[in-house]
């Protein structure tokens, strides 16, 4: 029941009462002459003089007390619009369309309109669109703003069903439209209090330097100390011009705390003591780079803390040489334009290996997977794996789901077989059902969970080892047992062939899995062109001695006819964007592995003169593929990630859903175009 109907009611029985008293009345007198008629008399009397001055007086005023209610009304109508037209708040009706149908003068003077304009709301307001007014009676609050002022927009659906009276001429299917309400509420100046609360929240940070150890080694024992005191100034020099904090903790790392305020002005300048530390040069032949990892807006400063170790290691696993800006939603990343000095040094490499043995001396089972789509260097890494986890007496077994064509010439060197188990390389469905408590997975070429094999796998089992080569991106497979991400290292295939070198002296590669993890380089570098350096041809000598054929692997790897004409017909209408970047589209008819033949493409427009980076477009399966491929210039893997990707800085890609060829190209231009312009390219 309405309101305006339960007023009525009211009204009507104010009216009523006086003649059901009356009635009333009229039963007590009937019932007096039972018991004594004189006084029933008596009564009669006063019932008629009552029942004829209740008429009159209903019949006389009933008309004058309309008029004074209708007066009254009107009035009370004609005060509340003033009321609302002068009320201090802005306030707006709209119609279901998010057209204006009426606004008081606070609203008017907001938005320097008329009191006649009456068109959609989003021509004052761009972010309040029609389908994002609210569907039911739930209020939405929507961050406006008008030349400098802030508002908090309120907006709540009005149902008329409810507004007009059920006696309206209107018929019920008009009755039932819809309008909203608009409140603006100005919070500038919390804003502003709230701003400059944020602006001096404590940030914390660190750098490290990536080549400390490669660099002093090429001086001179008088100049290193010079060379470290260089560093340390341009550090320090830098944090204090924005009245940060910094404080040496190793010879080559320092903390730093700083304001929020200060940190956008760093990130306006794109870190530039990135750049800076490059020029320090007293005779070292190698050039200095940094790592930066920021930590912010966390519950506590622990939670920055935390953020900021979060950070550096991300830089590192990507390479260093930028800087990595995390709080607890996202993580964005500065420089990475350079290439990362390849580590001399096995140390690293003999630690893991002997790490990865004592955990797989410890469970009964060992899985191994690479990602989706596998190809040569994952499945190659996993037959590493493999081969450790059957020379320490473990059943182990490889997921792969899908047999690309990269790999099918490599998969019969095995599934016939007689000295592998029918059982070495299962599916996920089998994998998940084999897991057990006391089992461990090893991910290889592939460091996000979402692109591996079998997701499922990483949450079922209790130790994870990873080991990749790829720059880490934002999301990260977590508690993993242990992690070895190499950015520097050709394929994972060379550090699996490292670590087999170190796991023990009594693993013997057989020759067909020297093959597989050779072909695994040789892909992923190219013939060795490709991010190779001394310790991925060391890599090969191994694998040689092992037993590896090139001859065989060569044949391994032989495109048909229809792949090859593909490759050349994607090569052959590339266009060139900017003068420097190559653009192609490969066509998927009739190929079995439209990606890799994509990827080859790509390859092979960095051989054009002028070209700095080559980008190939392949529809498959439903998507649009892009690999994307460099050689030093241009850092490809920033742009792709710019795209929803990631990869390498000379070897990247990305996959677009819901997208046609020729709307992923001018995304990539459009992203390219915008990174040049930012100064990120």
């Amino acid at each position: 029941m309405s309101r305006q109907e339960r007023r009525k009611k009211k009204l009507s029985a104010f009216f009523r009462i006086p003649m059901l008293l009356g009635v009333f009345l009229s039963a007590i007198t009937v019932l007096i002459y039972f018991i004594y008629w004189p006084i029933g008399v008596i009564l009669t009397v006063f019932l008629c003089i009552y029942f004829i001055f209740t008429l009159y007086m209903y019949l006389n005023n009933s008309e004058i007390l309309r008029k004074e209610m209708v007066e009254f009304a009107t009035s009370y109508g004609e005060m509340q619009g003033e009321l609302l037209r002068n009320f201090d708040i802005p306030y707006a009706l709209l119609d279901e369309t998010g057209k204006i149908m009426w606004f008081n003068d606070a609203f008017g003077t907001a938005v320097h309109r008329d009191s006649d304009y009456r068109r959609s709301i989003t021509t004052i307001f761009p972010s309040i669109r029609r389908e994002g007014l609210p569907k039911d009676e739930k209020e939405i609050r929507i961050q406006v703003e008008m030349e400098g002022t802030n508002y908090m927009a309120q907006i709540r659906k009005l149902n008329l069903i409810d507004l007009l009276p059920s006696n309206t001429m209107l018929d019920e299917k008009a009755r039932k439209g819809e309008l909203y309400s608009l409140f603006l509420i100005d919070d500038t100046a919390a804003r502003i209090a709230i701003q400059e609360v944020d602006d001096q929240s404590m940030v914390v940070g660190f750098v490290y330097i990536d080549n400390y150890e490669e660099a002093v080694d090429t001086l001179e024992d008088v100049r290193k100390s010079l060379l470290v005191a260089l560093i340390d100034r341009k550090v320090t020099k830098y944090f204090s011009s924005i009245d940060g904090i910094c404080s040496k903790m190793e010879k080559d790392k320092y903390l730093i705390v700083m304001r929020k305020k200060a940190l956008r002005q760093l990130e306006e300048d794109h870190f530039d003591l990135l750049e800076d530390a490059k020029t320090v040069k007293i005779g070292n032949e190698m050039a200095i780079t940094l790592s930066i990892g920021i930590g912010l807006d966390g519950l506590s400063y622990a939670q920055n803390y935390e953020f900021a170790r979060n950070a550096i290691d991300l830089a590192l696993g990507r390479g260093g040489d930028q800087a990595v800006v995390k709080n607890s939603e996202n993580v964005t990343y500065y420089g990475g334009k350079s290439r990362q000095v390849e580590k001399s040094t096995r140390v690293k490499a003999r630690v893991k290996a002997q790490a990865l043995k004592e955990i797989l001396n410890t469970r009964d089972t060992v899985f191994i997977m690479g990602h989706r789509l596998g190809d040569p260097d994952s499945f190659g890494a996993a037959l590493g794996i493999y081969r450790i986890a059957q020379t320490l007496n473990r059943k182990a077994y490889i997921v792969l789901n899908e047999r690309t064509v990269s790999l099918r010439q490599v998969l019969t060197l095995f599934e016939k077989n007689e000295n592998y188990s029918k059982d070495m390389i299962i599916d996920s469905v089998t994998a998940i059902e084999s897991v057990t408590d006391n089992s461990a997975l090893v991910v290889v070429d592939v460091n996000t969970p979402s692109r591996t094999e079998c997701p499922e796998l990483l949450k079922l089992c209790k130790s994870i080892v990873v080991l990749d080569h790829h720059r880490q991106g934002k999301e990260v497979i977590e508690n993993a047992t242990l992690s070895y991400v190499e950015p520097y290292a050709s394929s994972a295939c060379e550090m699996v062939s490292e670590i087999l070198q170190y796991t023990g002296e009594n693993i013997k590669v057989r020759p067909e899995e020297a093959d597989a993890i050779y072909g695994g380089i040789v892909v992923d570098t190219n013939n060795f062109t490709n991010r190779s350096g001394v310790r991925t041809f060391e890599a090969a000598a191994f694998l040689r001695r092992c037993g590896a054929d090139v001859t065989r692997v060569r044949k391994l790897f032989r495109e048909d006819v229809v792949a090859y004409r593909a490759k050349a017909d994607a090569v052959s209408h590339a266009q060139i964007f900017r003068d420097a970047y190559a653009i192609s589209i490969c066509s998927a008819e009739n190929v079995q592995s439209p990606t890799v033949v994509g990827a080859q493409a790509a390859n092979d427009l960095l051989d054009i003169k002028g070209v700095k980076a080559s980008f190939v477009f392949t529809r498959y399966q439903g998507k649009v593929f892009i690999s994307a491929r460099s050689i030093d210039e241009v850092n490809v893997q920033l742009i792709m990630e710019k795209m929803g990707g990631g990869g390498h800085m000379n070897i990247a890609g990305c996959q677009l859903d819901n997208v046609t060829i020729e709307e992923a190209i001018a995304t990539l231009k459009a992203t390219i175009s915008n990174m040049i312009e930012a100064g990120d390219l």
